[in-house]
């Protein structure tokens, strides 16, 4: 396991260094940061001083390598806009989109489970063929119309909860600002993580259907029944079980993607979380916070993909075994 692990940080060290290049690469794509930091009665000659001082005369690779040296020390740049260390703007908009990826995920594994588990005990029941029918349509409906139809329906039309802003927050731990803990943060919650989560259960439905159905017709789930065992155990017990391996690795994935996810719902609820702040800074030209923005995201893909790995080591053994030869 030690072996695998140090294979995957190595790995995962040549991932963020390809992050980092194609971020860099497409900065000069994005247009002037000068020409949004300054105003339209500047004179090119101070125009030019600043882009002098900001080192964006400078070569590509020189840059680069700046950045990259700089990065080692945990230093990723100073954001053009906030005039701050850009680590310093995300971390203080990570908790709003880790509370919202969060919820959302509560809310598949919530509404997913007991759905893939009905649909795959009862394949022809009525109930089963009407989930399998949402979850299809579902499949096929972009995360952006389901945000704006959640507005439209639940904001506008019925008033039952707000559709931007964060709500009221506290302070925990002397730094993380959280709207688990209030009314109204909960309610302006509701919306955003319900958006993602209506996204995101189709494919749960579906995979925990499909994976609990082939493991229905095993021969040790044909022994247990002849054992005698009661339904609720062969279902939950021996068949749910062993139906965790591939819900284990598309939920990592899926989970990595969340973040992409929230860029878009982010952006349409208003919620000040990383995704908004990553359209913000596309739109002012905030090179040194989009490079640290994909740094970050970059790093969650790794670890998440490294943490997944590992589970499913743990929970399967032979995988273990299969990684060292064996």
């Amino acid at each position: 396991m030690l072996v695998f692990l140090l294979r995957r940080l190595i790995q995962a060290g040549f991932v963020l260094v390809a992050i980092s290049l194609i971020s860099f690469a497409i900065q000069d794509k994005l247009g002037d940061p000068v020409r949004q930091m300054v105003g339209m009665t500047t004179t090119p000659e101070v125009r030019e001083q600043l882009r002098e001082e900001l080192g964006l005369n400078d070569g590509f690779l020189t840059q680069y390598a700046r950045f990259a040296r700089n990065a080692l020390t945990g230093d990723f740049g100073t954001s053009y806009y906030y005039k701050e260390p850009t680590i310093d703007v995300i971390l203080k908009k990570l908790p709003a989109t880790f509370e919202l990826a969060f919820c959302a995920i509560l809310l598949v594994i919530l509404i997913a489970t007991p759905f893939g588990i009905i649909t795959a005990i009862n394949p022809k029941h009525l109930i089963s063929r009407l989930i399998i029918l949402v979850s299809s349509i579902g499949l096929s409906i972009p995360i952006f119309i389901i945000a704006i139809f959640m507005v439209y329906v639940f904001s506008i039309q019925w008033n039952l909860a707000p559709s931007f802003g964060r709500g009221e927050t506290i302070v925990l731990f002397g730094a993380w600002e959280s709207g688990l803990f209030t009314k109204d943060g909960l309610s302006h919650l509701l919306l955003p993580s319900l958006s993602l989560a209506i996204a995101l259960t189709p494919i749960f439905v579906r995979l925990i259907r499909s994976e609990m159905s082939e493991v229905l017709q095993s021969e040790y789930i044909r022994f247990a029944w002849s054992k005698g065992l009661s339904a609720p155990r062969i279902y939950f017990f021996h068949a749910l079980k062993n139906t965790m391996l591939p819900i284990i690795t598309i939920g990592g994935i899926q989970a990595g993607t969340l973040v992409a996810y929230t860029i878009l719902t982010e952006t349409i609820f208003q919620w000040p979380g990383m995704g908004f702040l990553f359209m913000d800074a596309v739109s002012r030209v905030d090179t040194p916070l989009i490079s640290a923005y994909l740094m970050v995201v970059g790093g969650m893909f790794v670890v998440m993909n490294t943490l997944v790995d590992l589970i499913y080591g743990l929970v399967n053994p032979t995988v273990r075994l299969a990684s060292h030869g064996l």
